[in-house]
């Protein structure tokens, strides 16, 4: 219960109490191998230490086995993170290589009718779906940094592309809009994409990307 007066307990913070981190479980994991190890080593050289653990039976036991129980669950859930990352890491890469495909379609349909050459409404539904695929990825997105980075950059290219298709709506100033903040938005959405897709073979990288092959 919290006191009256004080703001209540973000759920995070209540949660991240208990459990450990990746970082925080790896460096524990490794702690309580050594201290086993070390006891193991004095049980062996240590002649008055063996004395001390047959004289007492009961605490032997319950040290050996909580250091059996520690480390088992320690390494089990590291092993278990790891795969974890890795399958995450897989997924968020073929979300993003989704991400990155239509957003070269959508830029490239909003650039081609800013300069007549394209079809407006073909432009608009190309960035309705960009935007909705927009939405639906970020829940997957948001969470890693270099995920959420790629997450900024595809928003920031969204509000371009919407910029874009605004001044489309009518013939002023149309001829002289340049895009270059929406070519600089696809770049930077480009580089923010590189260490997702990092897990894909190389051929993928670059059909995903638009990039010459050669």
């Amino acid at each position: 219960m919290v006191a009256p007066g004080w703001p209540p307990l973000e759920p995070a913070l209540r949660y991240g109490r208990v459990v450990l981190s990746r970082w925080q479980g790896g460096f524990a994991a490794i702690v309580v191998t050594l201290a086993a190890g070390a006891l193991i080593i004095l049980d062996v050289t240590d002649a008055a230490l063996r004395r001390w653990w047959s004289g007492h039976a009961l605490s032997t036991d319950m040290m050996s086995g909580l250091l059996g129980l520690l480390i088992t669950v320690l390494v089990i859930d590291q092993v278990v993170r790891l795969r974890q990352i890795k399958d995450r890491a897989r997924a968020v890469a073929a979300q993003a290589a989704i991400m990155v495909s239509q957003a070269l379609r959508s830029s490239q349909a909003v650039s081609q009718a800013l300069s007549g050459s394209g079809d407006r409404d073909a432009a608009g539904d190309e960035f309705r779906t960009y935007m909705m695929m927009l939405l639906v990825s970020a829940p997957v997105l948001i969470d890693a940094k270099a995920s959420r980075n790629f997450l900024e950059q595809a928003q920031s290219l969204g509000g371009e592309m919407a910029r874009v298709l605004g001044v489309t709506a009518g013939p002023a100033g149309q001829a002289s809009f340049s895009t270059t903040r929406l070519d600089d938005a696809v770049q930077r959405l480009k580089a923010a994409s590189a260490p997702l897709l990092q897990v894909l073979d190389p051929e993928t990288r670059t059909a995903v990307r638009g990039e010459d092959p050669s």
